[in-house]
């Protein structure tokens, strides 16, 4: 028997969740290397983090091209063990007192008209890292006081009203991403909790009517059309104003694994019925990431609002 088995190690070294094969379909896009280069550069010069780069995202070749960055603060090491994400787990450094000047410093030497800003969790500080948030929010509009700001937060899950003090500097988009469907959250966000982000969500549009909120899902975890559907009626639910819906990517055989790749016209699908649930902007497509094409998306907010707003004023 030992024997048979040397003869195929496969028997013996199964990988725990073997990687499917991706379809046509995804494929990531080069549009300028040059720029490509000087916004790499920006970052490490400035001794950057970037979520492009510590969640290995498939548009980074495509957004860096435009000079486009998602600036991931208070370092690359996360408290949480999410397992479809490939940020490293462990135990943080201090937070950097300088980060705030770095990263305005990157915005204005990008000429970055909008800007996103996220994190790892740090269940490790008591206020979850909002005061730091709010720091490098005040630093960035102080340096470039025409870029709007999107921040996409953590869920700072068991930290009372620390989110608020993030709410209290001038940002533009409050994005907290719900992930998945609530029946996988043990085995894919075991550290968090489905309620708690929709009710942060919820409580954010509430106590800062001007801002947009925003959230998104992945899909290929090995939900159901009827679970993506229901978490949509619960982000309405919730206020929310603008839903992402992207493919989920295996990053590694160690990570959750993938259930199947939806073709685009499910994607479509998807959007038309996010649509009719009356969310003001709805992203759906395989590459759709939360800050993919954020720029223009924020935009679009804005002239949607304010086309609505023009309707009402009629009536």
């Amino acid at each position: 028997m030992k024997n048979k088995d040397l003869r195929h190690p496969e028997k013996i070294n199964k990988p725990t969740n073997p990687l499917k094969k991706k379809p046509y379909w995804i494929r990531s896009k080069i549009v300028n290397s040059q720029i490509f280069f000087q916004t790499k550069q920006v970052v490490n010069q400035n001794n950057l983090v970037t979520v492009c780069q510590e969640a290995n995202c498939p548009n980074i070749t495509e957004c860096w091209s435009k000079k486009h960055a998602t600036f991931m603060i208070m370092g690359d090491t996360c408290t949480r063990a999410c397992a479809f994400c490939d940020v490293k787990t462990g135990k943080p450094k201090k937070l950097d007192i300088f980060e705030p000047a770095k990263i305005s410093k990157a915005v204005q030497k990008l000429k970055l008209k909008h800007v996103v800003i996220t994190s790892v969790d740090r269940d490790d500080l008591e206020d979850g890292g909002s005061e730091h948030f709010f720091k490098v929010v005040c630093a960035v509009r102080e340096k470039n006081p025409d870029t709007s700001i999107e921040v996409l937060t953590p869920d700072f899950l068991r930290k009372g009203e620390a989110y608020k003090k993030i709410l209290n500097a001038d940002i533009d988009v409050f994005n907290h991403n719900i992930e998945t469907v609530p029946r996988l959250y043990l085995k894919v966000r075991p550290g968090a909790r489905y309620f708690s982000s929709l009710d942060l969500l919820k409580n954010a549009k509430k106590y800062n009517k001007k801002i947009f909120t925003k959230s998104g899902i992945m899909v290929g975890l090995g939900e159901s059309k009827d679970e993506i559907i229901q978490v949509m009626d619960d982000l309405r639910s919730a206020d929310v104003d603008f839903i992402t819906l992207g493919q989920y990517l295996q990053p590694s055989q160690k990570h959750h694994p993938l259930s199947r790749y939806y073709d685009p016209n499910e994607f479509k699908e998807f959007e038309l019925i996010a649509k009719t649930k009356g969310f003001l902007l709805v992203s759906s497509s395989p590459l759709t990431r939360s800050s993919y094409h954020a720029d223009e998306d924020f935009k679009k907010l804005q002239d949607t609002r304010n086309k609505n707003l023009e309707c009402l004023q009629r009536q």
